[in-house]
């Protein structure tokens, strides 16, 4: 309320509350020029001529830009006049379909732009970073996370202790707000990894939780846990395109989202993951190379494969540095 005081010469409650504030407000935003690029359903849609509908639901699935037709269109015609060939010699060549993307995700995320991927979808993606990041051992094998996660992260947490033979109820730590309390106090996280923390191997949280809306101290967390020797990784799916990130900056292990909530991309979009550059060769801002990242146990493919030698068809694998060598 204080922001559109800000804005507004009449600060009567009344008006602030009202269609004539909100419209004069739309008027204002800078941002209002975008409207006219993307399609609205009409209010009844049986009825086209029921008028535009307030679209407000950007947490799964977003307006269709007007663009859209034009450019699948596009990828069409390439395809048909150029068959395989559009792999290299299309509009947007498809055997880099994902590279003029990089740079405005690393943006998004708080990265380099070598330390995210897009690739695969939000719980494939999980999976294949637990290989490198959920290594457990006999006395360092659990694994931290929230009570009332989204359900695929508890699925995917769950069936990865079970693959190392460990019962969730002996690996799995979930962590509730306190009695009467709707969230999670980051002190009783950051105290839970001090106490636990020898006997976690990973901490795997959401940064925006799915149902309450808390917005995760992930900087503390990661800190936190790395102090006590855990990996530290996130579930982005409500926090990319929603929060501030700096995952970088924060020194996260690794993070994986969708792309189809507050991203606001359409149905089967690619999703995305991050691994810091100081696991995987990337060199970081004094120039140094911390860690190659070869020695990581990861699940390698072909989209992995270091670029130069990827139509050579070696017998070995030599991934490419940053994320893009967990493709």
């Amino acid at each position: 309320m204080e922001n559109i005081k800000s804005v507004v010469s009449n600060n009567d409650d009344e008006y602030l509350k009202s269609e004539e504030c909100a419209k004069y407000l739309d008027e204002k935003d800078t941002l209002n020029c975008f409207r006219d690029e993307f399609l609205y359903p009409p209010k009844n849609p049986k009825d086209p001529s029921s008028g535009q509908s307030i679209y407000l639901c950007g947490n799964s699935l977003g307006l269709q830009p007007k663009a859209l037709k034009k450019r699948i269109q596009e990828e069409l015609d390439d395809w048909a006049n150029l068959g395989v060939e559009a792999h290299f010699e299309g509009k947007h060549p498809w055997v880099s379909t994902d590279e003029p993307l990089l740079e405005n995700m690393s943006n998004i995320v708080g990265a380099q732009k070598e330390e995210v991927a897009i690739m695969n979808s939000l719980s494939t993606n999980m999976h294949l970073m637990m290989v490198p990041f959920y290594r457990p051992t006999e006395t360092r094998f659990k694994i931290l996370t929230e009570a009332g996660a989204f359900p695929s992260d508890r699925y995917g947490v769950e069936s990865q202790l079970k693959l190392h033979d460990i019962e969730p109820k002996e690996g799995l730590i979930e962590l509730s707000p306190r009695e009467g309390e709707t969230y999670l106090r980051t002190e009783d996280i950051l105290n839970v990894i001090k106490e636990q923390g020898q006997s976690i191997a990973l901490v795997f949280f959401s940064g925006v939780q799915y149902y309450t809306g808390q917005l995760f101290d992930m900087e503390s967390i990661t800190k936190a846990g790395h102090e006590q020797g855990c990996r530290v990784g996130f579930d982005l799916a409500h926090a990319v395109g929603n929060a501030p990130l700096k995952l970088h900056d924060w020194n996260v292990d690794f993070a994986v989202w969708c792309c189809y909530k507050y991203l606001n991309s359409g149905p089967g979009t690619i999703g995305g993951c991050f691994v810091h550059g100081r696991l995987t060769g990337v060199p970081q801002e004094d120039g140094k190379v911390i860690e190659t990242g070869k020695d990581l146990k990861r699940l390698a493919g072909w989209w992995g494969q270091e670029q130069d030698s990827r139509f050579t068809m070696l017998d070995s694998f030599n991934p490419m540095p940053g994320a893009s060598g967990f493709r």
